[in-house]
Protein backbone atom coordinates (compact mmCIF):
# COMPACT_ATOMS: atom_id res chain seq x y z
CA UNK A 1 0.00 0.00 0.00
CA UNK A 2 1.09 3.54 -0.67
CA UNK A 3 2.38 5.30 2.42
CA UNK A 4 1.87 8.92 3.30
CA UNK A 5 3.09 11.86 5.35
CA UNK A 6 3.98 12.45 8.97
CA UNK A 7 0.80 12.45 11.06
CA UNK A 8 0.34 13.39 14.71
CA UNK A 9 -2.77 12.10 16.50
CA UNK A 10 -3.04 14.46 19.43
CA UNK A 11 -4.65 14.23 22.86
CA UNK A 12 -6.59 10.97 22.53
CA UNK A 13 -7.00 8.13 25.00
CA UNK A 14 -4.75 5.43 23.58
CA UNK A 15 -6.04 1.89 24.17
CA UNK A 16 -3.97 -1.07 23.00
CA UNK A 17 -5.29 -4.48 24.11
CA UNK A 18 -2.04 -6.22 23.10
CA UNK A 19 0.08 -4.30 25.60
CA UNK A 20 -2.64 -3.22 28.03
CA UNK A 21 -1.80 0.43 27.40
CA UNK A 22 -4.48 2.87 28.54
CA UNK A 23 -3.23 6.46 28.61
CA UNK A 24 -3.86 9.94 27.28
CA UNK A 25 -1.05 10.34 24.77
CA UNK A 26 0.01 11.64 21.39
CA UNK A 27 0.73 9.14 18.61
CA UNK A 28 3.21 9.86 15.82
CA UNK A 29 3.03 8.14 12.44
CA UNK A 30 5.62 8.43 9.68
CA UNK A 31 5.65 6.83 6.24
CA UNK A 32 3.41 3.94 7.15
CA UNK A 33 5.08 3.20 10.48
CA UNK A 34 3.85 3.93 14.00
CA UNK A 35 6.81 5.98 15.15
CA UNK A 36 6.03 6.69 18.79
CA UNK A 37 3.38 6.71 21.52
CA UNK A 38 3.72 9.31 24.29
CA UNK A 39 7.39 10.10 23.73
CA UNK A 40 7.15 11.94 20.44
CA UNK A 41 10.51 13.42 19.45
CA UNK A 42 10.78 17.19 19.69
CA UNK A 43 12.00 17.39 16.10
CA UNK A 44 9.03 15.42 14.71
CA UNK A 45 7.31 17.74 12.23
CA UNK A 46 3.79 16.57 11.32
CA UNK A 47 2.33 17.45 7.96
CA UNK A 48 -1.06 16.73 9.46
CA UNK A 49 -2.43 16.92 13.00
CA UNK A 50 -5.58 15.00 13.98
CA UNK A 51 -7.21 16.28 17.15
CA UNK A 52 -8.39 13.21 19.08
CA UNK A 53 -9.44 15.02 22.26
CA UNK A 54 -12.28 13.09 23.89
CA UNK A 55 -11.77 10.18 21.48
CA UNK A 56 -10.20 6.75 21.80
CA UNK A 57 -7.19 5.91 19.67
CA UNK A 58 -7.24 2.14 19.05
CA UNK A 59 -5.57 -0.33 16.70
CA UNK A 60 -7.20 -0.64 13.31
CA UNK A 61 -9.95 -3.26 13.53
CA UNK A 62 -9.50 -6.73 12.05
CA UNK A 63 -12.64 -8.43 10.69
CA UNK A 64 -12.40 -12.12 9.84
CA UNK A 65 -15.61 -12.36 7.77
CA UNK A 66 -16.35 -9.70 5.14
CA UNK A 67 -17.88 -10.59 1.78
CA UNK A 68 -16.82 -8.11 -0.90
CA UNK A 69 -18.95 -9.74 -3.64
CA UNK A 70 -16.02 -9.67 -6.07
CA UNK A 71 -15.24 -11.35 -8.34
CA UNK A 72 -18.79 -11.44 -9.59
CA UNK A 73 -20.26 -7.95 -9.16
CA UNK A 74 -17.62 -5.71 -10.75
CA UNK A 75 -20.26 -3.93 -12.85
CA UNK A 76 -21.92 -2.76 -9.64
CA UNK A 77 -18.62 -1.46 -8.21
CA UNK A 78 -19.21 -3.63 -5.14
CA UNK A 79 -15.56 -3.74 -4.18
CA UNK A 80 -15.39 0.05 -3.99
CA UNK A 81 -18.53 0.36 -1.86
CA UNK A 82 -17.71 -2.47 0.54
CA UNK A 83 -14.11 -1.32 1.05
CA UNK A 84 -15.42 2.19 1.75
CA UNK A 85 -17.84 0.67 4.26
CA UNK A 86 -14.99 -1.17 5.96
CA UNK A 87 -12.85 1.90 6.61
CA UNK A 88 -15.94 3.86 7.66
CA UNK A 89 -16.34 1.20 10.35
CA UNK A 90 -12.70 1.48 11.46
CA UNK A 91 -11.73 -1.83 9.84
CA UNK A 92 -8.19 -1.74 8.44
CA UNK A 93 -7.74 -5.48 7.76
CA UNK A 94 -10.36 -7.93 6.56
CA UNK A 95 -10.65 -11.55 5.51
CA UNK A 96 -12.98 -12.38 2.61
CA UNK A 97 -14.49 -15.88 2.16
CA UNK A 98 -14.09 -17.75 -1.15
CA UNK A 99 -17.79 -18.02 -2.06
CA UNK A 100 -17.62 -15.43 -4.83
CA UNK A 101 -18.80 -15.79 -8.44
CA UNK A 102 -16.66 -17.51 -9.65
CA UNK A 103 -15.33 -19.20 -6.51
CA UNK A 104 -11.80 -18.31 -5.37
CA UNK A 105 -10.30 -21.62 -6.42
CA UNK A 106 -7.87 -20.35 -9.08
CA UNK A 107 -4.70 -18.28 -8.45
CA UNK A 108 -5.61 -15.78 -11.16
CA UNK A 109 -8.88 -14.88 -9.45
CA UNK A 110 -7.11 -14.33 -6.13
CA UNK A 111 -4.43 -12.18 -7.74
CA UNK A 112 -7.06 -10.08 -9.52
CA UNK A 113 -8.98 -9.48 -6.26
CA UNK A 114 -5.82 -8.49 -4.39
CA UNK A 115 -4.71 -6.19 -7.22
CA UNK A 116 -8.05 -4.39 -7.38
CA UNK A 117 -8.21 -4.06 -3.59
CA UNK A 118 -4.67 -2.67 -3.37
CA UNK A 119 -5.44 -0.09 -6.07
CA UNK A 120 -8.22 1.31 -3.87
CA UNK A 121 -5.68 1.92 -1.05
CA UNK A 122 -8.17 1.31 1.72
CA UNK A 123 -8.34 -1.73 4.01
CA UNK A 124 -5.93 -4.65 3.72
CA UNK A 125 -7.62 -7.67 2.12
CA UNK A 126 -6.71 -11.25 3.03
CA UNK A 127 -8.54 -13.78 0.79
CA UNK A 128 -9.49 -17.28 1.87
CA UNK A 129 -8.98 -19.86 -0.84
CA UNK A 130 -11.62 -22.47 -1.61
CA UNK A 131 -10.86 -25.76 0.13
CA UNK A 132 -12.43 -27.79 -2.70
CA UNK A 133 -12.92 -26.97 -6.36
CA UNK A 134 -15.98 -24.81 -6.85
CA UNK A 135 -16.79 -25.57 -3.18
CA UNK A 136 -18.35 -28.83 -4.38
CA UNK A 137 -16.68 -30.89 -1.66
CA UNK A 138 -15.12 -33.53 -3.91
CA UNK A 139 -11.64 -32.47 -5.08
CA UNK A 140 -9.10 -30.45 -3.11
CA UNK A 141 -7.83 -27.24 -4.68
CA UNK A 142 -4.16 -26.53 -5.43
CA UNK A 143 -3.41 -25.08 -2.00
CA UNK A 144 0.23 -24.28 -2.76
CA UNK A 145 -0.64 -22.21 -5.82
CA UNK A 146 -3.44 -20.40 -4.01
CA UNK A 147 -1.12 -19.65 -1.08
CA UNK A 148 1.46 -18.20 -3.46
CA UNK A 149 -1.31 -16.06 -5.00
CA UNK A 150 -2.08 -14.59 -1.57
CA UNK A 151 -4.61 -16.83 0.20
CA UNK A 152 -4.12 -16.90 3.98
CA UNK A 153 -6.14 -20.07 4.68
CA UNK A 154 -8.71 -22.40 3.10
CA UNK A 155 -12.45 -22.62 3.63
CA UNK A 156 -15.75 -24.01 2.38
CA UNK A 157 -17.46 -20.72 3.34
CA UNK A 158 -21.14 -21.59 3.98
CA UNK A 159 -21.06 -24.85 2.05
CA UNK A 160 -20.95 -27.89 4.38
CA UNK A 161 -18.48 -30.60 3.41
CA UNK A 162 -20.41 -33.87 3.57
CA UNK A 163 -17.54 -36.12 2.47
CA UNK A 164 -15.47 -36.75 5.61
CA UNK A 165 -12.79 -38.55 3.62
CA UNK A 166 -12.16 -35.36 1.64
CA UNK A 167 -12.05 -33.39 4.90
CA UNK A 168 -9.55 -35.86 6.37
CA UNK A 169 -7.32 -35.52 3.29
CA UNK A 170 -7.56 -31.74 3.54
CA UNK A 171 -6.43 -31.88 7.18
CA UNK A 172 -3.53 -34.18 6.32
CA UNK A 173 -2.37 -31.96 3.46
CA UNK A 174 -2.78 -28.76 5.47
CA UNK A 175 -0.87 -30.14 8.46
CA UNK A 176 2.01 -31.23 6.22
CA UNK A 177 2.47 -27.78 4.69
CA UNK A 178 1.39 -25.62 7.62
CA UNK A 179 -1.86 -24.30 6.16
CA UNK A 180 -4.94 -23.37 8.20
CA UNK A 181 -8.47 -24.63 7.54
CA UNK A 182 -11.45 -22.39 8.36
CA UNK A 183 -14.78 -24.20 8.73
CA UNK A 184 -18.32 -23.19 9.57
CA UNK A 185 -19.60 -26.20 11.55
CA UNK A 186 -22.83 -27.37 10.01
CA UNK A 187 -23.92 -30.87 9.09
CA UNK A 188 -24.79 -31.11 5.41
CA UNK A 189 -28.11 -32.88 5.93
CA UNK A 190 -29.34 -31.31 9.18
CA UNK A 191 -28.49 -27.78 8.10
CA UNK A 192 -31.05 -27.42 5.32
CA UNK A 193 -33.61 -25.37 7.31
CA UNK A 194 -34.15 -21.62 7.38
CA UNK A 195 -34.52 -20.93 11.12
CA UNK A 196 -33.24 -22.36 14.39
CA UNK A 197 -35.27 -25.36 15.54
CA UNK A 198 -37.51 -24.51 18.45
CA UNK A 199 -40.98 -23.52 19.51
CA UNK A 200 -40.91 -20.26 17.55
CA UNK A 201 -39.89 -21.88 14.25
CA UNK A 202 -42.58 -24.52 14.75
CA UNK A 203 -45.29 -21.91 15.37
CA UNK A 204 -44.17 -19.95 12.29
CA UNK A 205 -44.10 -23.07 10.12
CA UNK A 206 -40.42 -22.61 9.23
CA UNK A 207 -38.09 -25.55 8.61
CA UNK A 208 -35.63 -25.84 11.47
CA UNK A 209 -31.87 -26.21 11.85
CA UNK A 210 -31.24 -28.12 15.10
CA UNK A 211 -28.28 -27.46 17.39
CA UNK A 212 -27.15 -30.97 16.47
CA UNK A 213 -26.30 -29.66 13.00
CA UNK A 214 -23.51 -27.66 14.65
CA UNK A 215 -22.44 -30.14 17.32
CA UNK A 216 -22.25 -33.14 14.98
CA UNK A 217 -20.04 -31.12 12.63
CA UNK A 218 -17.84 -30.05 15.56
CA UNK A 219 -17.46 -33.63 16.78
CA UNK A 220 -16.42 -34.66 13.27
CA UNK A 221 -13.90 -31.84 12.97
CA UNK A 222 -12.38 -32.54 16.38
CA UNK A 223 -12.11 -36.30 15.82
CA UNK A 224 -10.36 -35.75 12.50
CA UNK A 225 -8.06 -33.22 14.17
CA UNK A 226 -7.11 -35.78 16.81
CA UNK A 227 -6.19 -38.16 14.00
CA UNK A 228 -4.17 -35.50 12.17
CA UNK A 229 -1.24 -34.20 14.14
CA UNK A 230 -0.56 -30.48 13.86
CA UNK A 231 -3.49 -29.29 11.78
CA UNK A 232 -4.78 -25.77 12.60
CA UNK A 233 -8.54 -25.19 12.36
CA UNK A 234 -10.52 -22.00 12.83
CA UNK A 235 -14.21 -22.49 13.68
CA UNK A 236 -16.29 -19.81 11.99
CA UNK A 237 -19.47 -18.33 13.47
CA UNK A 238 -20.23 -20.52 16.45
CA UNK A 239 -23.94 -20.22 17.24
CA UNK A 240 -24.97 -22.45 20.16
CA UNK A 241 -24.37 -23.03 23.87
CA UNK A 242 -23.58 -26.68 23.15
CA UNK A 243 -21.05 -25.59 20.54
CA UNK A 244 -19.34 -23.30 23.04
CA UNK A 245 -19.06 -26.19 25.51
CA UNK A 246 -17.49 -28.45 22.86
CA UNK A 247 -14.96 -25.81 21.85
CA UNK A 248 -14.07 -25.18 25.49
CA UNK A 249 -13.38 -28.89 26.01
CA UNK A 250 -11.41 -29.15 22.78
CA UNK A 251 -9.16 -26.34 23.97
CA UNK A 252 -8.62 -28.17 27.27
CA UNK A 253 -7.74 -31.28 25.24
CA UNK A 254 -5.03 -29.30 23.48
CA UNK A 255 -6.48 -29.14 19.96
CA UNK A 256 -5.04 -26.34 17.82
CA UNK A 257 -8.26 -24.42 17.30
CA UNK A 258 -9.59 -20.89 17.37
CA UNK A 259 -13.12 -19.66 16.77
CA UNK A 260 -15.29 -16.61 16.24
CA UNK A 261 -18.88 -15.47 16.70
CA UNK A 262 -20.87 -13.01 14.59
CA UNK A 263 -22.34 -9.74 15.82
CA UNK A 264 -25.76 -11.19 14.95
CA UNK A 265 -25.53 -14.26 17.18
CA UNK A 266 -23.92 -12.22 19.97
CA UNK A 267 -26.82 -9.77 20.24
CA UNK A 268 -29.94 -11.31 18.75
CA UNK A 269 -32.19 -14.34 19.29
CA UNK A 270 -34.81 -16.12 17.20
CA UNK A 271 -37.41 -13.80 18.74
CA UNK A 272 -35.89 -10.99 16.65
CA UNK A 273 -37.29 -12.62 13.52
CA UNK A 274 -40.50 -10.83 14.45
CA UNK A 275 -43.26 -11.42 11.96
CA UNK A 276 -41.19 -13.16 9.25
CA UNK A 277 -38.69 -10.29 9.03
CA UNK A 278 -36.31 -11.38 6.25
CA UNK A 279 -33.61 -9.05 7.60
CA UNK A 280 -33.17 -11.71 10.29
CA UNK A 281 -32.78 -14.52 7.74
CA UNK A 282 -29.18 -15.35 8.58
CA UNK A 283 -26.67 -18.18 8.42
CA UNK A 284 -26.14 -19.51 11.03
CA UNK A 285 -29.72 -18.89 12.13
CA UNK A 286 -30.48 -16.90 15.26
CA UNK A 287 -30.96 -19.25 18.21
CA UNK A 288 -32.49 -19.01 21.68
CA UNK A 289 -31.50 -16.71 24.54
CA UNK A 290 -29.54 -19.43 26.37
CA UNK A 291 -27.37 -19.78 23.27
CA UNK A 292 -26.81 -16.03 23.03
CA UNK A 293 -25.90 -15.87 26.73
CA UNK A 294 -23.39 -18.72 26.34
CA UNK A 295 -21.83 -17.03 23.31
CA UNK A 296 -21.44 -13.79 25.26
CA UNK A 297 -19.83 -15.63 28.16
CA UNK A 298 -17.55 -17.57 25.82
CA UNK A 299 -16.36 -14.40 24.13
CA UNK A 300 -15.75 -12.76 27.50
CA UNK A 301 -13.70 -15.64 28.95
CA UNK A 302 -11.62 -16.28 25.81
CA UNK A 303 -13.21 -19.55 24.73
CA UNK A 304 -14.24 -17.62 21.62
CA UNK A 305 -11.37 -15.61 20.19
CA UNK A 306 -12.91 -13.03 17.92
CA UNK A 307 -16.05 -11.08 17.08
CA UNK A 308 -16.81 -10.77 13.36
CA UNK A 309 -19.30 -8.80 11.32
CA UNK A 310 -20.16 -11.69 8.94
CA UNK A 311 -20.75 -8.89 6.45
CA UNK A 312 -22.93 -10.20 3.60
CA UNK A 313 -24.45 -7.48 1.43
CA UNK A 314 -27.70 -8.69 -0.13
CA UNK A 315 -29.65 -6.64 -2.66
CA UNK A 316 -33.32 -5.85 -2.33
CA UNK A 317 -34.42 -8.31 -5.03
CA UNK A 318 -32.96 -11.21 -3.04
CA UNK A 319 -33.94 -9.94 0.41
CA UNK A 320 -37.43 -8.51 0.03
CA UNK A 321 -39.05 -11.92 -0.31
CA UNK A 322 -40.97 -14.29 1.96
CA UNK A 323 -38.69 -15.30 4.84
CA UNK A 324 -37.91 -18.84 3.66
CA UNK A 325 -37.23 -17.68 0.08
CA UNK A 326 -35.00 -14.71 0.92
CA UNK A 327 -31.23 -14.89 0.68
CA UNK A 328 -29.52 -15.24 4.07
CA UNK A 329 -27.11 -12.52 5.15
CA UNK A 330 -26.90 -8.97 6.42
CA UNK A 331 -24.60 -6.00 6.14
CA UNK A 332 -22.42 -5.60 9.22
CA UNK A 333 -18.88 -4.32 8.72
CA UNK A 334 -19.87 -0.76 9.66
CA UNK A 335 -21.55 -2.06 12.85
CA UNK A 336 -18.67 -4.13 14.22
CA UNK A 337 -17.14 -1.50 16.51
CA UNK A 338 -20.45 -0.20 17.83
CA UNK A 339 -21.78 -3.69 18.57
CA UNK A 340 -18.55 -4.60 20.36
CA UNK A 341 -19.01 -1.49 22.52
CA UNK A 342 -22.66 -2.40 23.11
CA UNK A 343 -21.61 -5.90 24.22
CA UNK A 344 -19.11 -4.31 26.59
CA UNK A 345 -21.80 -2.09 28.12
CA UNK A 346 -24.48 -4.77 28.27
CA UNK A 347 -22.25 -7.49 29.75
CA UNK A 348 -19.95 -5.42 31.94
CA UNK A 349 -16.94 -6.49 29.88
CA UNK A 350 -13.82 -4.37 30.16
CA UNK A 351 -13.34 -1.96 27.24
CA UNK A 352 -9.89 -3.38 26.53
CA UNK A 353 -11.41 -6.86 26.09
CA UNK A 354 -14.11 -5.45 23.82
CA UNK A 355 -11.43 -3.93 21.60
CA UNK A 356 -9.27 -7.03 21.87
CA UNK A 357 -11.84 -9.28 20.17
CA UNK A 358 -11.95 -6.98 17.13
CA UNK A 359 -8.23 -6.18 16.87
CA UNK A 360 -5.42 -8.19 18.49
CA UNK A 361 -7.33 -11.49 18.83
CA UNK A 362 -8.50 -11.77 15.20
CA UNK A 363 -5.04 -10.69 14.02
CA UNK A 364 -3.65 -13.54 16.11
CA UNK A 365 -6.05 -15.95 14.40
CA UNK A 366 -4.45 -15.03 11.11
CA UNK A 367 -1.23 -16.00 12.83
CA UNK A 368 1.61 -17.20 10.67
CA UNK A 369 -0.41 -16.36 7.55
CA UNK A 370 0.61 -12.73 8.02
CA UNK A 371 4.31 -13.59 8.02
CA UNK A 372 6.59 -10.94 9.44
CA UNK A 373 3.71 -8.57 10.13
CA UNK A 374 1.76 -10.96 12.35
CA UNK A 375 3.03 -9.34 15.56
CA UNK A 376 2.11 -5.82 14.43
CA UNK A 377 -1.31 -5.91 12.73
CA UNK A 378 -4.15 -5.35 15.22
CA UNK A 379 -2.00 -3.57 17.78
CA UNK A 380 -0.31 -0.23 18.42
CA UNK A 381 3.41 -0.96 18.51
CA UNK A 382 6.23 1.53 17.95
CA UNK A 383 7.93 0.32 14.80
CA UNK A 384 4.75 -1.50 13.71
CA UNK A 385 2.33 -0.74 10.92
CA UNK A 386 0.40 2.52 11.15
CA UNK A 387 -3.16 1.12 11.21
CA UNK A 388 -5.28 3.21 13.57
CA UNK A 389 -8.95 3.68 14.40
CA UNK A 390 -9.97 6.90 16.18
CA UNK A 391 -13.52 6.85 17.52
CA UNK A 392 -15.74 8.88 19.83
CA UNK A 393 -17.15 6.53 22.51
CA UNK A 394 -19.68 9.12 23.68
CA UNK A 395 -21.32 9.63 20.29
CA UNK A 396 -24.26 7.50 19.21
CA UNK A 397 -25.94 6.88 15.90
CA UNK A 398 -29.08 5.24 14.57
CA UNK A 399 -28.69 2.39 12.11
CA UNK A 400 -30.51 3.04 8.88
CA UNK A 401 -30.01 2.82 5.13
CA UNK A 402 -28.80 6.40 4.90
CA UNK A 403 -26.11 5.72 7.49
CA UNK A 404 -24.60 2.77 5.59
CA UNK A 405 -22.02 2.99 2.83
CA UNK A 406 -22.38 -0.66 1.95
CA UNK A 407 -24.61 -1.50 -1.00
CA UNK A 408 -26.23 -4.00 1.33
CA UNK A 409 -28.85 -1.96 3.18
CA UNK A 410 -30.47 -4.84 5.07
CA UNK A 411 -29.58 -5.47 8.71
CA UNK A 412 -31.55 -6.82 11.68
CA UNK A 413 -30.15 -3.88 13.66
CA UNK A 414 -32.07 -1.30 11.60
CA UNK A 415 -33.47 1.34 13.94
CA UNK A 416 -31.05 0.50 16.78
CA UNK A 417 -29.26 3.38 18.47
CA UNK A 418 -25.66 2.26 18.90
CA UNK A 419 -22.69 3.73 20.76
CA UNK A 420 -19.44 4.89 19.23
CA UNK A 421 -18.70 6.75 15.98
CA UNK A 422 -15.54 6.31 13.97
CA UNK A 423 -13.90 9.70 13.39
CA UNK A 424 -10.78 8.65 11.52
CA UNK A 425 -9.34 5.47 10.03
CA UNK A 426 -5.69 5.31 9.06
CA UNK A 427 -4.36 2.42 6.98
CA UNK A 428 -0.62 2.05 6.48
CA UNK A 429 -0.08 5.67 7.47
CA UNK A 430 -2.69 7.03 5.04
CA UNK A 431 -5.94 8.65 6.12
CA UNK A 432 -8.56 6.44 4.49
CA UNK A 433 -11.58 7.90 6.27
CA UNK A 434 -12.13 11.15 8.14
CA UNK A 435 -15.01 12.97 9.74
CA UNK A 436 -14.20 16.68 10.11
CA UNK A 437 -14.70 17.82 13.72
CA UNK A 438 -17.48 20.23 12.76
CA UNK A 439 -18.87 18.30 9.82
CA UNK A 440 -21.77 15.94 9.43
CA UNK A 441 -20.92 13.92 6.33
CA UNK A 442 -17.57 12.09 6.46
CA UNK A 443 -15.09 12.72 3.65
CA UNK A 444 -12.22 10.68 2.27
CA UNK A 445 -8.82 12.26 2.49
CA UNK A 446 -5.58 11.26 0.83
Amino acid sequence: MKTQMNILIKGGRVLDPASGLDAIADVALSNGVLLAIKDVAADFVPARIIDATGCIVAPGLVDLAVRLREPGHEHERMLESEMAAAVAGGVTSLVCPPDTEPVLDEPGLVEMLRYRAEKLQQARVYPLGALTRNLEGETLTEMLQLTEAGCVAFSQAEVPLANTQVLQRAFQYASTFGYSIWLRPQDFYLGQGVAASGALATRMGLSGVPVAAETIALHTIFELMRATSGVRVHICRLSSAAGVALVRQARIDGLNISCDVSINSLHLTDADMGYFDSRSRLSPPLRQQRDRDALRAGLADGTIDALVSDHTPVDADAKDLPFAESEPGATGVELLLSLALKWSADSGVDLLRALDVISRAPASVLGASLGKRQDRVGRLTPGGVADVCVFDPRASWTVGSAALRSQGKHTPFAGYELPGRVRCTIVDGRVAYLVPPTGIEPVSSA
